[in-house]
């Protein structure tokens, strides 16, 4: 007997646009912070702190709008929420092209930072979280590999933009690129919810009472551990997170003197690439791994590369560093949001996670001033990258220290299968 043909389930759908979601704005949010910080130097002189602060700005209106980012996807679903997290990037971006005062940069970084909240991390793991159970790591790690093809393809771009038309007319036209296509995916795409409105369960299975127990798999977290699970989180991710997007926002100053500026953005390709590699890696394997352990050793990692890229600087151990850490990009901005989704449940995931990422978020908006402030000092980022693999090692220590012990742990999603 033939069996019928299923489609697809429509949560891969919802996985497939937050997919080209999180390419375009990492592209011009996340990495698209180091271009700006080269062109802005560049083409008006300004000093490289008063840039980054500017950043820091961008950063930490993302933080405080997180919670709210969460709560609103779990009330109202994740269309509208993500349409005004576009307009704002958009707006953002091609405003920081008219700038020609250092205090203008100030508003259009505000907007591209509430994009970001609304289009990073909890945005896009909100999103997904309720259409999976036995597929949730894999489905926020899928979900989020598009950073790094935002990584890969959108800094070139960007920087071929702005070498092409210059800073004004590149950054204007690429913003109003990125509405044409985001808009109408938002738009068509994410208009249910979750599978119940499609009379599914979650992953696309039938309701019936054999499948029951993958809508209601136990968390891990209780009265007893679940400030210990949730503040050990949130710390490491905010040292990891605010140590990375440090280094992403300065990477292209870093490398341009050995490289080049085209060159800079290659490597920042490269490091897209091995991010790219390592999440799809991630998402093969997420579901049966520890991902406490595993974001722990990613971590320590990271920081070998940024000692690396300090202790014996050249172009050598600036592309060895740069795709080490690169690899674990992938990692640390997907691990979060998969640790709170296995140990919290799907239940309020939105506002869990979205609080849990305003930590995270206030704490990165202090990398990029403080490797810049480090930079203009010592007139040189070795310091900064030596306290910037302390830091990330302190945050690997913590996450392991928080870990729930086997004893008292709940099954592990294959035990649940």
């Amino acid at each position: 007997m033939f069996r019928p043909v299923q489609r697809l389930f429509y949560g891969w759908r919802v996985v497939a646009v937050c997919f080209v979601i999180s390419a375009v704005a990492c592209s011009l949010c996340l990495f698209g912070s180091s271009v700006y910080l080269q062109a802005l130097t560049a083409l008006h002189g300004w000093p490289i702190t008063g840039v980054a602060s500017a950043i820091t700005v961008y950063y930490l209106v993302s933080a405080a709008s997180q919670r709210t980012v969460g709560r609103s996807i779990d009330r109202w679903g994740a269309r509208p929420i993500l349409l005004i997290g576009t307009l704002s990037m958009s707006l953002g971006v091609g405003l920081t092209g008219q700038v020609n005062s250092p205090w203008q940069l100030y508003p259009a970084f505000a907007l591209i930072g509430l994009g970001w909240a609304c289009l990073s991390t909890t945005g896009i793991s909100a999103t997904v979280a309720p259409w999976f159970e036995r597929h949730q790591g894999r489905s926020v790690t899928l979900a989020l590999t598009g950073a790094s093809l935002g990584a890969i393809a959108g800094v070139p771009i960007l920087l071929l933009s702005i070498r092409e038309l210059g800073v004004s007319a590149g950054l204007l036209s690429v913003a109003i690129g990125a509405t044409l296509i985001l808009a109408p995916l938002i738009g068509v795409v994410l208009r249910h919810q979750g599978p119940a409105q499609l009379g599914l369960r979650r992953d696309g299975d039938l309701p019936s009472p054999s499948n029951a127990a993958s809508e209601t798999a136990n968390p891990i977290a209780n009265e007893r551990n679940r400030r210990r699970l949730l503040w050990s989180t949130m710390i490491a991710f905010a040292l990891a997170l605010m140590m990375q997007v440090g280094f992403i926002t300065h990477h292209v100053t870093l490398a341009a003197p050995l490289l080049g500026t085209i060159g800079a953005g290659w490597l920042v390709s490269a490091g897209g690439l091995a991010a790219f590699i390592g999440r799809l890696v991630l998402a093969r394997h997420v579901d049966r791994l520890d991902v406490r352990r595993l974001a722990m050793l990613i971590m320590l990692a990271q920081a070998a590369s940024l000692l690396l890229m300090s202790i014996w600087p050249g172009i050598a151990s600036l592309l060895i560093g740069s795709i080490i850490y690169g690899y674990g990009i992938g990692h640390i901005t997907t691990l979060g949001p998969v640790i709170v989704r296995r140990e919290f449940g799907s239940a309020s995931f939105g506002q869990i996670y979205g609080g849990a990422a305003t930590l995270s978020q206030f704490s990165t908006a202090m990398g990029p001033l403080m490797l810049g402030a480090l930079r203009d000092t010592f007139g040189s980022y070795q310091p900064g990258l030596i306290i910037a693999a302390i830091l990330t090692t302190i945050a690997g220590l913590i996450l392991w220290a928080g870990k729930e012990k086997p004893s008292s742990a709940a099954p592990t999603p294959k035990q649940r299968a």
